[in-house]
């Protein structure tokens, strides 16, 4: 039996116990820091928090709405969380972020929880630290996306696999892990993934691997497809009764797109993000970073250890290799893709942790990651604020030119840091930089960039025209604009053309030409409204918005050309 956490040999501190309380302070300080200091930000995360909205105010939670649009693209579950959140916390600055911050502390419990029955607290430990210090995931985590939801889903569902497959048998857990691979279906598609775990899992049973659970009762594993097929059918059913019992050709359209246009097809025959085969292999390099500089030791002592037929490794390893894979065929790719094999690498690193941290290589691997991120951040903002070149000031287009007395804070903070803890505590020195890093970025570039980056001042410039009784119609609007949207508002669809949105819009217009104003973005009207009679309302997210009224229109002009470009990534 493995020892229970009060008799487990701690790390640096005196108690395993004080020392897991403390990185949970920790991991909470460094991945919820900024929460409630900035709004929804493109390119996703308006877009989810303007659906949870639509959910909260009008009801409509087993259809997704863009605006009066149905949003067809993603299932709702996601959006139901942050409405929920908000339902409970009462403020979507802090609900909007809050699945994602669940998702992520969840999946650091379940790496530790799962790595310290499978070895001991040390390994854990140090497995869990390992995932939260790895840019990759700190990162996202940080965000208000699926992928990071997703990723709790897929790790608790491993979690559960695991469980059984290798500290089994234990047919709850299995019922557990098949469970909420369903439920990552029904966030995102490719929740199954989850369920790949079988597969080297009967690679292991016949060879005899050590640490393989031989669990009896055949009709039990036909019980876990009961288990995955629960949360899926709690969704579809529901869905698919009231799309045939309305007969609305909307709901219909709906559901042939989430079925089949956002999953098979989309894997199939993507129409954007097209890398080549090998493109995770650079995701791995580069943002995995610290994790991936322990590779070049680790892939030899895995491999010995996959020699000797030890399962602990060959599960997640194996795992990790078929998620590759898979995403790997498709032309479609993504960063995030890949995120939920974070969790289960840093899991297979956990033993080898206490040996590798120790080791002179990896220790000045890491000296000089700290010591190259925090130079580079230092000189370019150096360079920015004293000598002005051409890529600072096209930067300074779109985010403010406080941004590099940020970065410069942080690289000279990072250089600092690096002249301490040396190479011989390089890994402290990373924990520190990165502790630096993202605090200062959610204290002080949170609030300093979320007026452009969200629309937000855009939107009261917009209202601070019109006054506060006109209503605004919105043209070539994207999500964050009627997210952030003041007062009155009216919008001519999401999908539509440009010019299609625009004779809507002028129609609108005309019809109370003295209480209503477009908001519009620049390319939207073409030549067809007099500037002369605009008003410019500002730049955000990297676009030009202004506002007209009816004596602007050109008449019997219709613009050219333009389209909702609804899946850009700002």
């Amino acid at each position: 039996m493995k020892p229970s956490l009060s008799r487990a040999r701690p790390l640096w501190l005196r108690s395993a116990r004080w020392e897991l309380l403390l990185f949970g302070v920790f991991a909470l300080l460094l991945l919820g820091i900024g929460i409630g200091m900035r709004d929804p930000w493109p390119s996703d995360e308006p877009r989810f928090a303007l659906v949870a909205h639509w959910m909260v105010e009008h009801g409509q939670w087993l259809f997704p709405h863009r605006g009066h649009e149905l949003y067809p693209d993603k299932p709702p579950v996601f959006m139901w969380l942050q409405a929920l959140a908000y339902l409970v916390c009462g403020n979507w600055r802090v609900a909007f972020l809050l699945p994602s911050l669940a998702a992520a502390l969840g999946a650091l419990a379940l790496v530790y929880d799962l790595a310290r029955r499978l070895w001991n607290h040390r390994s854990a430990l140090l497995a869990a630290a390992t995932l939260l210090l790895t840019i990759h995931f700190t990162y996202q985590m940080r965000n208000a996306q699926i992928d990071p939801l997703l990723l709790g889903w897929i790790t608790l569902a491993n979690y559960g696999l695991l469980r059984h497959l290798l500290l089994g048998p234990s047919w709850r857990w299995f019922a557990v892990g098949c469970f909420f691979a369903g439920v990552g279906v029904v966030t995102k598609g490719v929740g199954v993934l989850a369920l790949l775990m079988l597969i080297p899992y009967v690679i292991a049973r016949p060879g005899y691997w050590r640490h393989a659970a031989l669990p009896t009762g055949g009709w039990r594993w036909a019980g876990g497809l009961a288990c995955f097929l629960i949360p899926i059918l709690g969704w579809l059913l529901p869905m698919l009764l009231t799309a045939r019992a309305d007969g609305d050709p909307q709901h219909a359209a709906y559901v042939q797109n989430i079925l089949f246009g956002q999953t098979v097809h989309r894997y199939a025959t993507p129409s954007g993000h097209i890398h080549s085969p090998f493109y995770f292999l650079g995701i791995i390099a580069v943002d995995w970073l610290p994790l991936s500089l322990l590779l070049p030791w680790a892939l030899p002592a895995w491999w010995r250890r996959l020699k000797r037929r030890d399962a602990r490794f060959l599960l997640p390893l194996g795992w990790i290799v078929l998620v590759l894979l898979f995403f790997s065929f498709s032309p479609g790719k993504r960063d995030v893709y890949i995120l939920p094999a974070l969790p289960m690498a840093a899991l297979a690193l956990a033993p080898l942790l206490p040996g590798l941290l120790r080791r002179r290589g990896v220790r000045i691997a890491v000296f000089v990651l700290t010591l190259l991120l925090s130079a580079i951040l230092g000189i370019a903002a150096a360079l920015a604020i004293h000598r002005h070149p051409a890529w600072a000031i096209r930067i300074e287009q779109s985010l403010d030119p406080q941004i590099w007395w940020m970065l410069l804070g942080i690289g000279v903070a990072g250089l600092i840091i690096a002249a301490f803890t040396r190479v011989r505590r390089a890994p402290l020195g990373w924990l520190l930089f990165a502790s630096v890093l993202w605090c200062v970025y959610g204290l002080w570039g949170y609030p300093m960039l979320n007026g452009d980056r969200s629309a937000r001042d855009v939107m009261v410039q917009a209202r601070t025209i019109a006054g506060p009784e006109a209503t605004i119609g919105l043209l070539a609007w994207k999500e964050q604009n009627l997210l952030m949207a003041q007062g009155p508002v009216a919008e001519f669809g999401f999908l539509k053309p440009w010019p299609q949105q625009y004779a809507d819009a002028v129609a609108w217009l005309q019809q109370a030409p003295a209480q209503r104003w477009i908001f519009s973005l620049d390319e939207a009207m073409g030549a067809c409204v007099d500037r002369r009679r605009a008003i410019h309302v500002g730049h955000a997210n990297r676009r030009e918005w202004w506002m007209f009224r009816a004596d602007a229109v050109v008449p019997g002009c219709v613009p050219r050309g333009g389209d909702s470009d609804q899946d850009s990534s700002d």
